[in-house]
């Protein structure tokens, strides 16, 4: 089992070097029951600021955000591959010496899902829509994700962002606004054409339902109702693959409700983790 790094005198970030040699941060706040959190595809462990989030879960869990690889604190390698990242939750919720709950958003809820399959050191497992290709990648358009690029392309790195975020993951105006007015929105921007050529990877997935049911761990999946079409449909495929589910589904929100309903989506995180420990 990988163990902590705690940081220097003044530092806020502790690593766990993943199987790779990677060191991955993470910011550990609060006491009580562990509480892991795994971010989107283009944010780091600061989006669970938002809103305070992460604070106020810290009132009664251990919380800690990671940092995915390269993002933020961690380390990165010279070539990307997504079980790099499944690998990178698990040696997290390992380096922990107690029954961890991992919570993954978005693309965090992809690597989240498959760090599970690669431990046996949880006690719950929350899931808000990841982005697997359950009948083919039917995150955005062709034409949403041709957009993207040529503005990418283009040097319009903010608009490339917003075609992401709005088009492509689809989140509502209240979302975009939310993350369009955080603090580190420049710093997200600024780091989107590096990140997305990690993201693209996902498509290249193998969504095999027959391999989760044996995981048996208490799942929650959590949904928007204002969600695009693919988050329902990777909802309902995953309520159905896993043996010990239940979904959650926030009315009137869509793909980040942690952002514009705080309160429904950290009574919801509370009441499971109660539940399950």
């Amino acid at each position: 089992m990988a163990k902590a790094t705690p940081p220097d005198a003044g530092e806020e970030l502790e690593t766990v070097t993943a199987p790779d040699g990677t060191e991955i941060a993470y910011e550990r706040t609060g006491s009580g029951p562990p509480l892991v959190l795994v971010h989107c595809a283009t944010a780091d462990h600061r989006v669970w600021e938002l809103s305070d989030v992460r604070a106020t879960l810290a009132e009664d869990a251990t919380v800690y955000a990671i940092d995915r690889r390269g993002r933020g604190g961690s380390g990165d390698a010279e070539a990307y591959e997504p079980e790099r990242e499944f690998e990178d939750v698990a040696a997290v919720v390992e380096s922990i010496d107690e029954p961890v709950t991992l919570l993954g958003h978005s693309a965090g809820g992809f690597y989240a899902l498959e760090a599970a399959m690669r431990t046996d050191n949880l006690s719950a497992l929350v899931l808000y829509e990841p982005p697997m290709p359950i009948n083919g990648y039917g995150v955005g358009s062709e034409a949403a994700r041709t957009e993207m690029l040529s503005l990418l392309e283009a040097g319009e790195t903010e608009r490339a962002y917003v075609v992401f975020i709005e088009k492509i993951a689809e989140w509502t105006p209240e979302e975009v606004d939310a993350i369009q007015s955080a603090p580190m929105w420049q710093e997200y921007v600024d780091g989107f054409p590096r990140l997305i050529p990690k993201y693209a990877k996902i498509p290249d997935y193998t969504y095999d339902p027959v391999r989760f049911a044996e995981l048996t761990t208490p799942t929650l999946l959590l949904a928007g109702s204002e969600s695009g079409q693919w988050g329902k449909e990777t909802t309902e495929a995953l309520d159905d693959a896993l043996p010990n589910s239940r979904v959650v589904t926030f009315d009137g929100h869509g793909h980040a409700a942690m952002l514009t309903a705080p309160d429904r989506f950290i009574d919801e995180i509370r009441t499971f983790i109660r539940k399950t420990n």
